[in-house]
């Protein structure tokens, strides 16, 4: 069953509430997202510490109900680059 855009932007944010996040479906078919979460935790973190936090917060889902997740992680610094 595919995962609506809204519910893994709800995760992402009740893990990282100061976070921005932007979700996009790349296929239309609620399996394959990109994702750009921008948050000041990141600071320090190498890329997969950052994308790791991010699969925490969507838990068993990935590889489950959600297929497949395309992820972009900045600092808010990175991000006005």
């Amino acid at each position: 069953m595919p995962m609506p855009a809204a519910e893994i932007e709800a995760l992402i944010r009740a893990a990282l509430p100061e976070a921005e996040v932007t979700i996009e479906d790349l296929r239309g078919d609620g399996d394959h997202y990109a994702a750009r979460v921008v948050s000041p935790r990141f600071a320090g973190l190498s890329p997969v510490r950052r994308h790791q936090a991010v699969y925490a917060a969507l838990g068993d889902r990935m590889g489950g109900e959600l297929h497949a997740l395309a992820l972009k992680t900045l600092t808010p610094e990175e991000a006005a680059r």
